[in-house]
């Protein structure tokens, strides 16, 4: 049985709690959703920890951290200006993709090409955009495409919760 794993993010609206679980064999990493295809969020532990209970997931507890959307947003809207670390944006990305996989009727993310290759790699390798320009320069091209990403990540979630009812 897979392992499941709470993931908070915190919003505009308020601080949820998500459930994640990797992919088994070659099935990409998902975030759990019922059975109408609604992702599962909830705002406190507690509800969480029933949820998994009553349907027998063992949930395992790790760190406490929380994907703040609110600093990937802000810098998307104004990456030349605003700094952003390189494992935000890293995080970012893989949760906007793992989001995309588990929501099934919603539309998925840009398509990605070599531009997005470039760019994820960077971020990957601890290059992020900064103010300064960053570790590693960035292309333009490449800034968009992670922009371009990012912003139809961020579009995703909100059009997720607001669909979501949260527990």
């Amino acid at each position: 049985m897979t392992d499941h794993y709470p993931y908070r993010i915190a919003s505009r609206r308020a601080d949820l709690i998500l459930i994640w679980r990797p992919g088994e064999g070659n099935a990409p990493n998902e975030l759990v959703v019922d059975n109408r295809g609604r992702l599962l969020a909830f705002h406190d532990p507690k509800t969480l920890q029933e949820q998994c209970s009553s349907n027998r997931w063992e949930l395992i507890w790790e760190e406490e951290d929380a994907l703040d959307l609110g600093a990937v947003r802000r810098w998307v809207e104004h990456p030349h200006h605003d700094s952003a670390s390189a494992g935000l944006l890293l995080e970012a990305w893989n949760f906007f993709e793992d989001l995309s996989h588990s929501l099934k009727a919603s539309p998925p993310l840009p398509t990605q090409g070599a531009i997005h290759d470039n760019a994820y790699e960077k971020i990957f390798g601890g290059n992020a955009l900064a103010a300064d320009g960053g570790e590693e320069t960035w292309t333009d091209e490449e800034t968009a495409a992670a922009c371009e990403l990012l912003r139809a990540g961020l579009d995703l979630w909100e059009q997720a919760t607001s669909r979501s009812d949260p527990s």
